[in-house]
């Protein structure tokens, strides 16, 4: 007979807070328990993505598929406790981190190329990324 782990709100925003550090360490730890999301279930989180919202996942080859699925994870699980705006800065700076990861495996101009779009992503969410189209997801309009 298995025990049911319960999880308390203080627990749950603990493990909301580390994995949406916007440094390597969150982005790892984030990047684990993606992998392992189905035995996290106590926790209740909404893991459901949909990628880049209207933005192209992977621009020029760029793939910014993970950074976007950290940056949704961030916005509808603050967003499902009712603690989105004052996580939401701390989010978009890890989904600028982690595009910025990405872009630091290409060099050359295509790095610099890489970067720029990763800003334009970040300037995108950081203007747009409160605004809804419903309750639980948040999407950028026209981006």
């Amino acid at each position: 007979m298995s025990s049911v782990r319960v999880v308390t709100m203080e627990q749950k925003l603990a493990a909301l807070a580390v994995l949406t550090q916007p440094t390597t360490a969150g982005a790892t730890t984030w990047r684990a328990a993606w992998e392992r999301r189905a035995s996290l279930t106590e926790f209740g989180f909404d893991w459901s993505s949909d990628l880049c919202s209207g933005a192209m996942d992977m621009p020029l080859t760029f793939d910014f598929r993970m950074p976007c699925r950290r940056h949704d994870f961030g916005y509808r699980n603050y967003r499902s406790v009712g603690r989105f705006a004052e996580h939401k800065a701390r989010v978009d700076n890890a989904f600028l981190f982690d595009m910025r990861t990405v872009c630091a495996r290409v060099k050359g101009v295509r790095e610099a190329t890489c970067r720029g779009i990763a800003w334009s992503y970040y300037q995108a969410v950081r203007r747009f990324g409160s605004l809804a189209r419903n309750q639980d997801t948040a999407r950028v309009p026209g981006v």
